[in-house]
């Protein structure tokens, strides 16, 4: 639906919750929560570009507002930095009326939505993605973790936000790169639902700076379909892991370059594997291939065919 340029999807899990997308959609969401005191978790890069703004909207509904900041990068998806966190919530006193809100990209999400579920046994946390990748993706259906010395997201826990605000000008602070790696997730939520998406990210005029309602329309036709999926199965024992196409190959990649690899370009990677996998055993063409990823460059290729394409 939408409430005048605000739009709204809803997840219908138990309980449901709102993503709230477009301008002012971080005033609309802190209208609704039912906390006073927030523990708003950001990192150091973040809080620089968007938290004093943020903290201000927040308390402009009446909340009263902790920052509590950590180093940028998925280097901080880490037990020791989990556990910094949880300290120094409980010095501060917080209590389970309080919430932890996330306000940044995927690893925010991860690590704030994990300190959420374990502080006092689980408290109300919000969502505040900065990203495309997070707006599209990690913002919603509930994923929370840290990363081992083993492996990725080795420790985590299925814990649901109560509400989820995108607000479109967060993006206009992206470098190029990084909107495409969130480009790139939405394209995938297109390949499997929704066939209006990927033309309509590959359009010029798709960028960080676009129209916000264009950008807003866009990354709410994405949530849709993760928030079907996820209603289906919130806990990834089925169809969920539809939403897991192009990461097989595409967490490889991340753990062979030890990271040197952002997220969206080993999913973008992924997913011309599986295209040309699932070509070559017989079970797709290539027609509407759109992406390829070299030298951490995405350009579009046009109309690629049986007769055109390399082997898988």
């Amino acid at each position: 639906m939408d409430l005048g340029r605000l739009r709204s999807v809803e997840l219908a899990l138990s309980p449901p919750y709102p993503a709230l997308i477009g301008a002012g959609a971080v005033a609309a969401l802190a209208a609704t929560m039912g906390q006073t005191r927030l523990a708003l978790i950001a990192d150091e890069r973040v809080w620089g570009l968007h938290g004093e703004g943020v903290r201000a909207a927040l308390e402009a509904a009446g909340k009263r507002v902790a920052p509590f900041t950590f180093a940028p990068g998925e280097a901080s998806k880490t037990l020791p930095v989990y556990g910094r966190l949880l300290g120094e919530l409980a010095r501060s006193g917080f209590d389970r009326g309080g919430a932890v809100v996330a306000l940044g990209g995927g690893v925010t999400g991860d690590l704030a939505g994990f300190v959420a579920a374990s502080y006092l046994r689980g408290i109300a946390y919000y969502g505040l993605p900065t990203t495309l990748l997070a707006m599209v993706d990690s913002s919603v259906g509930g994923k929370t973790g840290l990363n081992l010395p083993e492996g990725k997201n080795l420790v985590g826990a299925f814990w649901q936000p109560r509400g989820v605000a995108l607000e479109p000008a967060f993006l206009r602070t992206l470098p190029e790169r990084t909107f495409r790696e969130g480009a790139v997730e939405l394209y995938k939520a297109g390949l499997l639902a929704d066939a209006g998406i990927p033309p309509a990210v590959l359009n010029p005029d798709f960028r960080p700076d676009g129209d916000p309602d264009v950008l807003a329309e866009l990354i709410a036709r994405g949530l849709r379909v993760k928030a079907d999926l996820v209603a289906a199965d919130e806990t990834e024992q089925g169809v969920r892991a539809y939403l897991n196409l192009g990461h097989t190959l595409g967490h490889a990649l991340e753990a062979a370059s030890a990271h040197g690899l952002s997220h969206g370009d080993a999913v973008g990677y992924g997913l011309l594997y599986a295209a040309l996998l699932g070509h070559g055993r017989g079970f797709a063409d290539l027609r509407g291939v759109g992406w390829l990823i070299r030298r951490s460059r995405v350009v579009r290729v046009a109309e690629l065919d049986s007769e055109s394409a390399p082997s898988a």
